[in-house]
């Protein structure tokens, strides 16, 4: 495998990833943002450890523009926070997992090993259909270029739509992908939000009803 180590203490980069390549890894390290967009366009990595507070061209930014632009390599942010809070922020961001510092080589080494065996994920980070634009990383919504401001069930129910890429996907699916097992079957909860993402959504409508079976954004 091939990774590129983003970090900008040097003394920390160079040595992680000579331990990189003490096992055998190729490893390539880069110290700012800007730098590692560019190697990450230029090579094909299998994982990305990506410090999170970096100058200039923050570690968050990195990594969102990594998963927008369908970047296929694994991403492990590594920070000096180990706030619980701090974690979730990062993951959501389109991380793969997240690492707070100190910590010990063996487990980033398995850590990194664990991400590379991982299936490519076929599912574009980014889906668009019928002028619609979704970014389930930075959970923003967009139509014809402008901004769509969704809760949280209503992006859901909309992020299952596009991913059906044009298929028909029936109320019963919708409650279990979005809700719960305790969601009761015979709820009108399904009609609702789609009511209500329809007017967010605006004219002319893009989600459209098959009587019978379910809703699809052909």
């Amino acid at each position: 495998m091939r990774i590129l180590v983003v970090e900008d203490e040097q003394i920390l980069a160079d040595a992680i990833t000579s331990g990189l390549r003490r096992e055998a890894i190729a490893a390539d390290a880069t110290y700012d943002g800007a730098s590692a967009l560019e190697l990450a366009t230029v090579n094909a990595y299998d994982v990305i450890i990506l410090d999170r507070d970096l100058p200039e061209l923050h570690g968050d930014e990195v990594c969102q523009r990594l998963v927008a632009a369908g970047n296929p390599a694994r991403i492990i942010m590594l920070t000096a926070s180990s706030d619980v809070s701090d974690r979730v922020a990062g993951l959501s961001l389109g991380a793969d997992d997240y690492l707070p510092k100190p910590f010990t080589f063996t487990e980033l080494v398995a850590r990194v090993r664990a991400l590379a065996r991982r299936p490519t994920a076929v599912v574009p980070p980014v889906l668009t259909r019928r002028g619609i634009r979704l970014d389930p990383a930075r959970r923003e919504v967009f139509r014809d270029g402008k901004y769509v401001a969704l809760r949280r069930k209503e992006f859901a129910v909309l992020e299952e739509l596009l991913r059906a890429n044009g298929t028909v996907v029936s109320a019963e699916q919708l409650l279990e992908k979005v809700w719960d097992e305790n969601a009761d079957p015979f709820t009108n909860v399904v009609r609702v939000t789609m009511m209500n993402l329809r007017k967010r959504l605006g004219e002319p409508s893009v989600i459209d009803t098959v009587s019978g079976v379910g809703y699809q954004v052909r």
